[in-house]
């Protein structure tokens, strides 16, 4: 062991008579343990919020999604054929979309109608993981052979199905705004469906809002033909679906289609939460800042303390460089060791969030219930860099003082 890094470590242990300056030093090691405690566990929960956000999108939305800009699709068997050749694409479905009101006799709702092929769908969304009493086999067999009284099939979300009030079993009427030209002008369509099931994505806005029904039935309702809105991929890699979105542009030809992935259709939302996690950081780094003041302050009184020790020290030769590393190796230990407590406390915070999920939110506004939460070793990484370089930022100036001292000045009146 260095003799710096030896005087460095007596000077924590305090006398009797620096009780204050010891005070002082448990406080500073407090303000970057609950520094470093809070960075853990906002980031954990920042990070956890994303994914358990983009988990649900995707639950309900494809990775991408190709479309025209001219209106319906037709002839889609064959861009799909095309499009599923694509590399990294593992899957593809045909898909319709309107918006439609929604009434059942006690209530009246505006929602979005999505036809959707029972055979391959479960290849490209989640729905059937969602589903809660039927299966898309059911309503596939559903869409061939109605109920005894011919009513199609209809999938609610599941805050849809509360506001209109209705469950499984029971009959609703779907009324489209884009009605079909009569002699006595525009008529509304309407037609009237079972409720065969209920889904829960976990997002207020999907649940509150989706409906789905059979591709034939849908294309039938809306008068589209043999035709569909537009075609869902599904990738091996989400990180990649901006490639593949392209991939698909180029094969199609460009304009009139359409490509997208989930990445480009939620920006405004992933940028935002992106920024906010930046702001965050930046904001409960200034709790660390606020300890480095304290170890400052610590070391300023510790050099004033130890003034004659100084001079000693330097008399038998210690040169300007060892003092500064003696009193910077102390405030690094400060600095260390309120880091590594704060790992420890936010570790500990983090894994309580977890198992317990103490913590209840308002679904209709955060989307989810309670706080997800998950640690990300470059977020870890990056909060113990700061605090230990802050730290050792903090004692430059204390050490460089006490490296400045003169013996002959330091001893005069001794």
């Amino acid at each position: 062991m260095s003799y710096e890094l030896f005087i460095g470590l007596r000077y924590l242990k305090a006398k009797r008579k620096q009780t204050f300056i010891s005070l002082i030093t448990f406080i500073s090691i407090g303000g970057v343990m609950v520094g470093v405690t809070a960075l853990i566990v906002v980031l954990a929960v920042m990070n956890g919020f994303k994914e358990d956000l983009r988990d649900k999108i995707l639950g309900v939305t494809a990775h991408v999604v190709i479309s025209r800009f001219d209106g319906p699709m037709a002839e889609y068997q064959g861009v799909m054929a095309q499009v599923e050749k694509i590399p990294g694409v593992t899957a593809a479905t045909p898909f319709t979309y309107g918006e439609v009101l929604i009434s059942s006799g006690q209530a009246v709702s505006g929602a979005v109608l999505r036809g959707f092929d029972p055979e391959t769908a479960g290849k490209v969304i989640s729905l059937a993981r969602n589903l809660r009493g039927a299966n898309l086999e059911e309503l596939s067999r559903r869409e061939e052979q109605p109920d005894q009284q011919g009513l199609p099939p209809i999938i609610l979300g599941s805050e849809l199905a509360k506001n209109l009030g209705v469950a499984r079993g029971d009959a609703l009427t779907v009324v489209s705004p884009l009605g079909r030209l009569t002699p006595l002008g525009q008529v509304p369509r309407s037609q009237v469906f079972r409720v065969a099931g209920i889904f829960e994505s976990g997002m207020y806005e999907y649940d509150s809002k989706l409906a789905y029904v059979p591709l034939a039935t849908a294309q039938s309702f809306f008068g589209l033909g043999d035709k569909v809105t537009g075609i869902e991929l599904r990738v091996d890699d989400i990180y990649q679906a901006d490639r593949v979105a392209w991939n698909a542009g180029k094969l199609l030809g460009g304009f009139p289609f359409w490509s997208r992935d989930w990445m480009s259709m939620n920006r405004n939302l992933f940028s935002a939460l992106k920024l906010e996690k930046i702001v965050m950081f930046i904001i409960l780094t200034l709790i660390i800042l606020v300890a480095a003041f304290n170890i400052i302050s610590t070391l300023i009184m510790v050099v004033m303390e130890k003034t004659r020790d100084i001079a000693i020290l330097k008399s038998m030769g210690a040169t300007n460089r060892s003092i500064m590393a003696i009193f910077m190796i102390e405030g690094l230990i400060i600095g260390l060791v309120g880091t590594v407590l704060g790992l420890v406390g936010g570790f500990g915070l983090c894994k309580l969030l977890a198992t317990y999920q103490f913590v209840q939110l308002p679904r209709d506004v955060y989307y989810i219930s309670t706080l997800p939460v998950k640690i990300d070793a470059l977020d870890v990484t990056l909060t113990a860099l700061a605090a230990i370089v802050i730290s050792l930022v903090a004692t430059l100036y204390p050490a460089w003082q006490a490296s400045r001292l003169e013996p002959a000045e330091a001893i005069r009146y001794e």
